[in-house]
């Protein structure tokens, strides 16, 4: 990865953010709970991937149609990104797989 490729991320990143930050408070709050669970559980693919800005894509049509953000997702957040990303491998998948890889390290 060279350094224009970087400088180009850390641009399309900062413009990512303030696309966020045009939003609506609650539509904020809500992305920034949905990022941080992502980057908790979700696809290896996400810091380079469509979903961040699909998300902004999302949330801005609903605040083009006057809708609140909790009637556009509903109430449970975690569903919702875990509804996203359900057939995306995780960190989680990879981790998984190392150990049923290894059979036999963990006994004694």
């Amino acid at each position: 990865m060279g350094i224009q490729n970087i400088i180009e991320g850390k641009n399309q990143w900062r413009a990512h953010v303030a696309r966020v930050k045009a939003l609506p408070p609650d539509y904020q709050i809500v992305y920034k709970e949905m990022q941080k669970y992502l980057f908790k559980v979700g696809p290896i693919s996400l810091p380079e991937g469509p979903l961040l800005p699909g998300i902004v894509d999302f949330f801005e049509e609903g605040v083009a149609a006057g809708k609140g953000v909790v009637e556009l997702m509903g109430t449970d957040v975690a569903a919702f990104c875990d509804d996203l990303v359900k057939d995306s491998p995780t960190y989680a998948d990879v981790y998984q797989a190392s150990i049923s890889a290894e059979p036999g390290a963990y006994e004694k």
